[in-house]
């Protein structure tokens, strides 16, 4: 094995903390050749500016960059390694400096050409405003208060990827890989986190998620609520629920009173919500103030008697209704539960930066693993800086570095 240098002046500090990071995260790959490739991978993601595509990181990274960027596409698209325990040690380390306020949810779109890429399909993009080819990825978010770290992902495969054994040999998908609804991919993503952590997933911790869109919605807060995981989840609309008090009724002028049955979530709030309208004032990232009126109620879900809360910001005038959220923390302020729905933005500002400064997007591969691969390691790279930023990797430097 050739020894490499980078291709730029390096930083014998920078690269030393870039060697540590890496050994303790991939430690468990079975060949040194391995272990090194993930490193240089690594450093490319950190240090090339722009697209992070592998013959980029390889210039970035090597003298000889021909060489490098065959052997890192070997190591990210073909090589065989497991990438669960290097997100695991992702979730020990953020769980070891940073504060645990929320699980948070995040989805990211990612463009693509062509038929063969594990997982591709046409879908409509609102962001975008049109229909486009891409892949969606789930990712698991560790959300401090101030950031959002992420530490797990899946790749959504299309139900048509279930039958197409050629395309699938091709992309090399495996076979427990299969369709499955959103709603247990977010189940997946919860328990592999809450297995990663010495006492799992701590109560105080809900899972937020934006599921506006997805009409089985209920079957994941019912799963949640059954595996002791608070939420903080926003629902569709229609989503049907009934009253926490049995006898509230319709109430109709000119009609026999009847108990109220399934409504619509924000039909509920409209006709049922305790009023007047609670004033909240949310502090953004850049310190400022945004005052907002929030109506909510408590509700049940059509065969449960587990009492839940929803909430929305009041905003009748509105051209566009705001999201309808539903949680089990009951007990919580108004204020909190608005601060923890508001943490799904904070998500999305992550996302941006994935795809801005670490090359989320910019996987030039096909296969499934490949995939998992890479994002594994744009995860790491973003962990890195900080870890970097507070300090904590200073502390492990052996002393001689």
């Amino acid at each position: 094995m050739e020894e490499h240098r980078t291709a730029q002046a390096t930083d014998p500090g920078r690269d030393a903390q870039v060697s540590l990071y890496a050994d303790s995260l991939f430690a468990h790959l079975p060949r040194a050749d391995q272990r090194r490739w993930a490193q240089l991978y690594l450093r490319g993601l950190l240090t090339t500016p722009g697209r992070k595509s592998i013959r980029r990181l390889a210039a970035a990274v090597s003298t000889s960059p021909a060489t490098t960027s065959q052997s890192l596409h070997q190591f990210i698209s073909a090589s065989p390694w497991d990438w669960v325990p290097a997100r695991q040690e992702l979730i020990r380390l953020t769980n070891e400096h940073f504060p645990l306020r929320a699980l948070t949810i995040g989805t990211v779109v990612l463009p693509k050409r062509g038929e063969h890429t594990c997982g591709v399909h046409r879908r409509f993009v609102p962001a975008a405003g049109r229909t486009i080819s891409c892949q969606v990825g789930l990712g698991a978010f560790v959300t401090t208060g101030e950031e959002d770290l992420p530490v797990d992902w899946r790749l959504l495969l299309p139900e048509q990827w279930n039958e197409d054994a050629k395309l699938r040999q091709r992309a090399r998908i495996p076979a427990s890989a299969r369709y499955q609804p959103v709603w247990e991919h977010i189940l997946d993503l919860v328990g592999s986190v809450s297995t990663a952590l010495p006492r799992g997933l701590p109560a105080h911790v809900p899972v937020v998620a934006d599921l506006s869109e997805h009409l089985d919605v209920g079957r994941l807060l019912v799963a949640l609520d059954r595996g002791g995981h608070h939420f903080v989840v926003a629902v569709p609309a229609a989503l049907p629920v009934l009253p926490a008090d049995p006898n509230v009724s319709r109430a109709v002028p000119g009609t026999v009173d009847a108990r109220l049955g399934p409504v619509g979530a924000r039909q509920f709030l409209q006709r049922h919500h305790a009023l007047p309208p609670r004033a909240v004032t949310l502090t953004a990232s850049d310190g400022r103030g945004r005052q907002m009126r929030v109506v909510s109620g408590l509700v049940r879900l059509p065969g449960s008697c587990r009492t839940y809360r929803i909430f929305t910001e009041w905003r009748p005038a509105a051209s566009r209704a705001p999201r309808v959220w539903i949680t089990s923390l009951t007990g919580r302020r108004v204020e909190q539960l608005t601060a923890l729905a508001q943490a799904q933005s904070g998500t999305r500002l992550a996302v941006s930066a994935l795809e801005r400064d670490y090359g989320l997007l910019d996987f030039e591969g096909r296969s499934y693993p490949g995939w998992h691969h890479h994002v594994t390691l744009v995860s790491a790279a973003h962990l890195y800086d900080r870890l970097i930023q507070t300090g904590a990797l200073d502390e492990r430097l052996p002393q001689s570095a």
